[in-house]
C-alpha cells in the first residue's frame, strides 16, 4: 500500500468513527432516561458527543477512548458504568414480556440469590425502554468468557468444572431447564483480577485509556465465580407438572441427538450433554493432563438420553474425583495437547518446583 493509499485509509477509518451508526443512536437516544435509573454510558453514547480526536488533532483516533463502539453483532448489548459506585454492567435490550426476564428475574429473586449454589447471572435492575413501552432493559454485571483471561493450573479448570456441576444442579433443581449451556452462554467474573478495571471493548485496556495495558493478577490465587447467562429458550417446569418434555431445535450446540420440532425430550438431559461438550472442546481437547474428568464427561455426551447422568450426580461424581487429585497435581499448569516437548520440558521443571513448594508450605 503506498503512502497515499494509507493516509486515505486512515481519514476514511477516522470519519467513519466520527459519525453514530443507527444503533449507537438508538442507544444515545436513551441515556437520560438510564441516567435518572443510575446508569451511564461511555462518551460516545452521550448527547452532544464531540470526537475527542476531532476536538484534539494531536489524539490518534485509535488512542481515543470514545472512537471505540459496541459489539456490531450484539446490538441490542451495550455497557455502562452504575453511577453509585462506578460498577461495569451490561444492559441488554430485551421484550418486557419474554420467558427470557421471567425465568432470569425468578432466578434473582430474594428467595435464590443468596443460595451460595446460584451461578445465574444477577439481574441488577430492569429499565423501562422510554421510546417503547414493549421493551425494556435488563441491567446485569459484565462478564467475560470463561478462559479470558486463560485459565492458568488444574486447580483453575477443577473450580470451573464444580462450579458449573453446582449451578447446572442448583438450576435443575428449581425446575429450569437452560437448554443453550453452551461455551457463549457461560461467564466468568473478572473483576476481582483486574484492580483497576478493564475497557469493555478493548479488553487488556485501562476504562478511561486504551492506550495502557490493564493490570491483571494471576488466576492461580484470585478466587472467581461463574455464571450461567442467556435463558432466551429455557424453560421453567412448576414442582407438579408431571411430563417434563419439550420440542425444539434451537441452541449453539447442534449434536445433541434427541434435538426434535416433533418428538418431545428430556431437556435436562440435554443441558447435561451441552455442558459435557462444552468441557470436552474447551478443556479436554486443548490440555493433556486433565484426563482425570475424561470417564465423567464421556458419559454426559452419550448419545442415549437415558445413559446420561443426571446434574446431580454428576456433580457428586465430580466432587469423588477432585477429592482425589492430590496436592501437588492441583497447582501444576494446563499443559496444551500441541506444546513442543523442548517447551514442556521447561515448563514441566518450572511448574513442579511451584507445585512442590505448595504442597509443602
Amino acid at each position: 500500500m503506498s503512502e497515499v493509499d494509507y493516509a486515505s485509509s486512515v481519514a476514511a477509518a477516522s470519519a467513519f468513527g466520527a459519525k453514530l451508526s443507527e444503533v449507537e443512536e438508538h442507544w444515545k437516544a436513551r441515556q437520560p432516561s438510564f441516567v435518572e435509573h443510575g446508569y451511564s454510558l461511555r462518551p460516545r453514547f452521550r448527547p452532544g458527543w464531540e470526537p475527542s480526536w476531532r476536538r484534539d488533532p494531536t489524539i490518534y483516533f485509535l488512542d481515543a477512548e470514545d472512537y471505540w463502539s459496541t459489539h456490531m453483532l450484539r446490538p441490542h448489548l451495550l455497557d455502562a458504568r452504575r453511577l453509585s459506585d462506578n460498577k461495569l454492567v451490561l444492559l441488554k435490550r430485551i421484550k418486557r414480556d419474554s420467558t427470557e426476564l421471567a425465568i432470569a428475574n425468578y432466578l434473582s429473586s430474594e428467595e435464590l440469590r443468596h443460595d451460595p449454589r446460584n451461578h445465574c447471572v444477577p439481574v441488577l435492575d430492569v429499565i423501562p425502554d422510554v421510546k417503547d413501552d414493549s421493551f425494556c432493559y435488563m441491567v446485569m454485571p459484565f462478564f467475560r468468557y470463561i478462559d479470558d483471561p486463560p485459565l492458568e493450573t488444574v486447580d483453575n479448570m477443577l473450580d470451573c468444572c464444580e462450579q458449573l456441576f453446582e449451578g447446572l444442579s442448583f438450576l435443575h433443581e428449581h425446575g429450569v431447564a437452560h437448554r443453550d449451556c453452551a461455551y457463549k452462554n457461560i461467564m466468568l467474573d473478572a473483576e476481582p483480577l483486574y484492580p483497576k478495571g478493564f475497557h469493555p471493548i478493548t479488553s487488556v485496556s485501562l476504562p478511561d485509556d486504551v492506550t495502557v495495558s490493564a493490570p491483571k493478577l494471576s488466576r492461580k490465587n484470585v478466587p472467581v465465580k461463574y455464571y450461567y447467562i442467556d435463558f432466551g429458550i429455557s424453560t421453567r417446569f412448576e414442582p407438579d407438572e408431571p411430563h417434563k418434555l419439550v420440542t425444539g431445535t434451537d441452541g449453539i450446540e447442534q449434536l445433541v441427538p434427541e434435538l426434535s420440532n416433533d418428538v418431545p425430550y428430556d431437556p435436562f438431559k440435554v443441558d447435561v450433554f451441552v455442558l459435557g461438550r462444552m468441557l470436552y472442546e474447551t478443556f479436554f481437547q486443548k490440555y493433556a493432563n486433565v484426563d482425570m474428568i475424561a470417564p465423567l464427561v464421556y458419559d454426559m455426551v452419550d448419545p442415549d438420553p437415558a445413559k446420561r447422568p443426571s446434574a446431580e450426580d454428576v456433580l457428586r461424581r465430580f466432587q469423588e474425583i477432585r477429592r482425589g487429585v492430590s496436592a501437588l497435581q492441583a497447582p501444576w499448569r494446563l499443559r496444551p495437547r500441541d506444546e513442543p516437548l523442548v517447551v514442556t520440558a521447561v515448563l514441566e521443571t518450572v511448574s513442579l518446583v511451584t507445585a512442590a513448594f505448595k504442597s509443602v508450605f
